[in-house]
């Protein structure tokens, strides 16, 4: 079944996480329309080739064109309308720049299948986490229908005050008037006065009855607020800063929203309730009238729940973001555009085009020597109204960009901090005006802050940048400590193997396993602390320091990897084929009961750049196992052969040995072609390169690059190079069979 259809089949809660993936830049339209198309295009393929994208950008004008003309034999005048508009914004968004196109394609589709994946685990687990969201969510939802209940309630018996109370006033006016009371007998004259005065009796129960009861309804609304200020907000703040450091896609701000407006729209409808009692004691009062004693408490009780409620409501629904690397959010670099959206969760219609956003940076940051400074360059103020999707009130700014601040004389970086280090603030600004006939005006200053920025000047700081961020969020919820890397504390191992591992599924299909993680631990905590869960990694150690006394940090080793795997292994990746974190004596205690010619595949710890090395055992004449590790072959090399293609047609060679495979069986035992045959490349039907009746191929011959490990023909008998039982036999001719091993045992020794 098509991806896109197994989506549309999921629970809200996940569709509502796909809704966050698709806005004006590539709205979803498209996905629904062209979903076939789209999933037929290998993008990641597609977002490193500048002409390939340019070709496919262009396939997609001519899908939407095709697309507007089949709405258009179906007179749906709507979707040609929203078509027209669709493409237009394609064009000036990425007429020069589709590469970007493609990487947003790209990383959708990935994010779909996260959605998808997360959606089948939880069916399959059925409890634990996802379950207790589900209960707590079914709770608040249980409290929303009480609310609107309760209003309801309320709104009833306002009614019937209102009816007992005209009807009072008219038995009152009826008794007042002599003419009316002529008629009557005396018996029936003091009859009609009792039932009025048992009629005002129940007239101020019923008046005592309402202001209890509001009294009551404002205690519920105050404990919602509260769960939803103090537990339901802040929770799913931390999931924001967990999902923009790679981990589970944050979700719930819709049904968060659906709870800030029940609330909202519940206290506007008590205000106008208080405004109808303050008419009904206009009308008529007395002696210790509830009404009179308690209005001014409930109005301005009401006026503070709701200016509590509003005053949380303004949230960064997507943190800011260089649109060329989607993935590293709240790492922005001078010069160059970023996005950031804005909702507003009270969604009502007098709200709309009410607020005024403005973006403000490093507001109340007091002056520190070499700090930094930036000005927002770009349109900062944005109107929030709602969007045509779901209907939410939201303002997205899609064109700031920063410029640091030239100081005068010459400048010096004599801050605490280095750049990669140094957080930075973005705030927004509002105000809210709300006046309600009867009662008073509400005046709101609404702000919202983003998670804290970390700026830099050059592409090549962004790796470190991206550390600082990772350990931020891993490590705190606070969002204006600007401070941190003054004195960042420590991970525990748990915390870090977590956020490493999604380093990795955020870009591919796998994260890393235990297996890997162990070998990893080794690395950053040493083998005596034995991978314990609770053990510390100083911030040094994992962006500055080297790690086990290499020439660079830990992490950029790993970011080298990362960037190695998008760029040239992601398919193995994702398949299993690479086991990659392993050390090189578990290396060989995994390959040591394996059959000759067994390989697996682990990356370089020796290379900053990313590097990936395969290695295979042979046997000795002694059946004693050999271990031959080739070179790591870095992105240049694999930019001219892929991976596959290297393990194909690899060869070990030697002056008089005809080169062969050694490489036979990917670990545990499949067969090599097995495991990589889907990525050789597929035989083209040409004619035979020497064919002189074919005048296109005359004066070239195919050539093919292949990888070859040279042994010098004084270490014929090396480990290094294989023996042939028929080489061993004309070699045994010449040596005696105890010679050759004590010469193999000698260079053996010599190499240990």
């Amino acid at each position: 079944m098509a991806q896109w259809c197994q989506l549309q089949m999921l629970d809200c809660k996940y569709l509502e996480q796909v809704d966050q993936l698709y806005d004006d830049s590539f709205p979803m339209d498209i996905r629904q329309y062209l979903s076939r198309w789209i999933e037929s295009i290998d993008w990641d393929t597609v977002a490193v080739q500048d002409s390939l994208a340019t070709i496919r950008f262009h396939d997609l004008l001519a899908q939407l064109d095709d697309q507007h003309s089949r709405f258009a034999l179906e007179n749906n005048f709507l979707q040609q309308h929203n078509f027209r508009k669709i493409k237009r914004n394609l064009q000036d968004r990425f007429q020069e720049d589709p590469v970007t196109m493609a990487m947003i394609i790209s990383r959708n589709l990935k994010e779909e299948q996260k959605i998808l994946a997360c959606a089948k685990e939880a069916e399959q687990e059925g409890e634990g986490t996802v379950s207790a969201m589900v209960v707590e969510k079914q709770k608040l939802d249980n409290k929303v229908k009480e609310l609107k209940d309760k209003v309801q309630f309320l709104d009833q018996m306002l009614k019937n005050l209102e009816d007992l109370q005209d009807e009072y006033d008219f038995k009152m006016n009826t008794l007042k008037n002599q003419n009316e009371l002529n008629g009557m007998s005396a018996k029936e004259l003091e009859r009609e006065k009792f039932n009025t005065a048992r009629m005002c009796i129940e007239l101020k129960q019923n008046r005592h009855d309402v202001v209890s009861f509001l009294n009551e309804l404002l205690n519920l609304t105050q404990s919602f607020i509260q769960d939803l200020i103090s537990e339901e907000l802040p929770e799913w703040k931390q999931r924001q800063q967990i999902a923009c450091i790679g981990g589970p896609p944050n979700a719930c701000v819709d049904q968060l929203q659906n709870w800030f407006t029940a609330v909202a729209e519940a206290l506007q409808q008590v205000r106008q309730h208080l405004n109808k009692m303050l008419e009904l004691e206009q009308k008529f009062t007395y002696e210790n009238d509830p009404i009179s004693q308690k209005k001014a408490h409930l109005e301005n009780r009401a006026l503070e729940l709701l200016k509590s409620l509003l005053s949380s409501s303004l949230v960064v629904e997507r943190q800011p973001c260089m649109p060329t690397h989607p993935q590293r959010p709240l790492v922005l670099k001078t010069g160059v555009q970023f996005t950031v959206k804005l909702r507003f969760l009270v969604k009502l219609h007098e709200f709309n085009y009410q607020l005024k956003v403005k973006a403000v940076f490093d507001k109340d940051v007091t002056e520190k020597k070499g700090f930094r400074k930036f000005n927002i360059l770009g349109t900062n103020t944005k109107v929030m109204n709602m969007e045509e999707s779901n209907g939410s009130l939201a303002a997205e700014f899609r064109h700031l960009q920063l410029k640091e601040q030239k100081l005068a004389g010459n400048r010096t970086n004599e801050g605490p901090l280095i750049v990669t280090e140094e957080l930075h603030s973005l705030s927004f600004e509002s105000e809210l005006h709300l006046n309600q006939s009867g009662s008073p005006g509400l005046h709101i200053r609404l702000e919202a802050m983003a998670l804290p920025l970390v700026v830099i000047s050059n592409v090549c700081q962004l790796p470190s940048g991206w550390a600082s961020i990772l350990w931020y969020n891993m490590l705190t919820t606070e969002p204006k400590n600007l401070k941190f890397f003054l004195s960042p504390p420590s991970a525990k191992w748990s915390q870090l193997s977590e956020v490493l591992s999604w380093q990795f599924s955020s870009v591919t299909k796998r994260g890393l396993n235990q297996e890997q993680l162990n070998m990893l631990a080794d690395k950053l905590l040493g083998a005596k602390a034995q991978r314990n869960p609770d053990g510390t990694i100083p911030w040094t150690k994992f962006c500055k320091q080297s790690a086990n006394e290499k020439a660079f940090p830990f992490w950029l080793w790993i970011e080298g990897i990362l960037d190695l795997i998008k760029r040239h292994l992601l398919s193995l990746w994702n398949d299993g084929c690479i086991m990659g974190f392993i050390s090189k004596e578990r290396e060989k205690a995994l390959l040591s009961d394996k059959c000759p010619g067994t390989f697996l595949l682990r990356f370089s710890e020796s290379s900053k750049e990313g590097a990936i090395t395969f290695t295979w055992i042979e046997h000795d004449v002694h059946d004693k196992p050999i271990y031959h590790s080739v070179e790591p072959y870095t992105k240049k090399e694999l930019t001219a052969v892929s991976l596959p293609d290297i393990i194909r047609t690899y060869k070990v060679m030697a002056v008089e040995n005809i080169p062969e495979n050694p490489l036979r069986f990917l670990y545990p035992d499949i067969p090599k072609d097995k495991a990589f045959g889907k990525y050789y490349p597929k035989p083209s039907e040409t004619q035979e390169p020497m064919d002189m009746d074919v005048p296109e191929n005359r004066g070239y011959m195919k050539t093919e690059l292949i990888s070859v490990s040279e042994v010098h023909p004084s270490r014929l008998q090396d480990n290094m190079m294989p023996m042939s039982p028929d080489d061993y036999k004309a070699l045994e001719r010449y040596v005696s069979p105890r010679d050759i091993d004590a010469v193999m045992s000698s260079e053996f020794q010599d190499e240990n």
